[in-house]
This record gives structure tokens, C-alpha cells and sequence, in this order.
């Protein structure tokens, strides 16, 4: 019987937990709906003679991320709040664990740094909503992965 990755192996996007670490203070996330943490790389294209085509070289990287949650907390807020108001910027940490205890493969926990919010929303109604949710872009700029996924079981 050939090998092949099996559907129960397949991470469920539901299985999991993200947290925030601001000022040393641990908070479940528990109103997240959607979070993506993503390494954009920069790339230089580079010509050298001999050779027609375009070759591109990595010279750094950004870390970007996009978060979903229920419009049920005034925590990033009081982020946003506390930099209109002061200027002083809180930089804080997120951790995402990918738990899916149907998986083999076991879990991954990635923590990313110095998280800094783009875009915040202050103030929301919304008469066609059933539930409230809020969007929120941010930026950081180091990154851990605590826990690796395994190899999964094949057969």
C-alpha cells in the first residue's frame, strides 16, 4: 500500500490558541476569529553577463500579520490610546499554538516580537451585524518557533 498524508493529519483550523504578552502580563486571546503571521522577504534583482535572465537575491525580511477578533476587547485600544495620548509606543508579543489533538504531527507554538499595531479600530456600530468584529494589521520584528510539528504517520 503506497504512503500517503492522511486527512486526519490535517490541521484543524479551530485547534488552537493565541495569546498576548504585554508588559509581562499573559492573556488568552479567546476572542480571536482569524490570526496570519507572515515573513516578507525583500529581494534585489541582480544581471550579470552570461546569463539572459533576472536573478533576485534575499537582502532582509519584515514581519507583517493581519488579526480577526470578536469587537470584545479594549485592550488594543488602550495600546493606540496610550500612543495618541503620550506618545509612548507598547511593543508586546503574540503566541500561537496549533493544537489539533486529532493530528499526529503534534503541535507547533510560534512566537513573534516587538509587535507594533498599523491600524486600530477605536470606536464600531454596525445595524447589519450580527456580531461585532474588528480587523487589525500589525508589524514585528523577531520571531521563535517554540514547538515543531512532527512527521506524520503514513501508511
Amino acid at each position: 500500500m503506497p504512503d500517503f498524508f492522511h486527512a486526519q493529519d490535517a490541521i484543524s483550523g479551530k485547534e488552537g490558541r493565541s495569546y498576548t504578552i504585554i508588559d509581562g502580563q499573559v492573556e488568552e486571546m479567546f476572542y480571536c476569529k482569524n490570526i496570519q503571521i507572515d515573513a516578507e522577504f525583500d529581494e534585489a534583482e541582480f544581471k550579470s553577463f552570461g546569463h539572459r535572465g533576472t536573478q533576485t537575491k534575499i537582502t532582509g525580511w519584515k514581519g507583517t500579520g493581519s488579526l480577526d477578533i470578536y469587537y470584545a476587547t479594549s485592550i488594543f485600544r488602550k495600546i493606540a490610546l496610550r500612543y495618541i495620548k503620550t506618545g509612548i509606543v507598547t511593543y508586546f508579543d503574540i503566541q500561537v499554538v496549533n493544537d489539533d489533538p486529532s493530528s499526529s504531527i503534534g503541535k507547533q507554538t510560534v512566537i513573534i516580537r516587538n509587535v507594533t499595531l498599523s491600524k486600530v479600530t477605536m470606536a464600531k456600530l454596525d445595524l447589519d451585524s450580527e456580531f461585532l468584529d474588528e480587523s487589525m494589521d500589525f508589524k514585528y520584528s523577531d520571531i521563535d518557533i517554540l514547538d515543531e510539528f512532527g512527521k506524520p504517520v503514513l501508511g
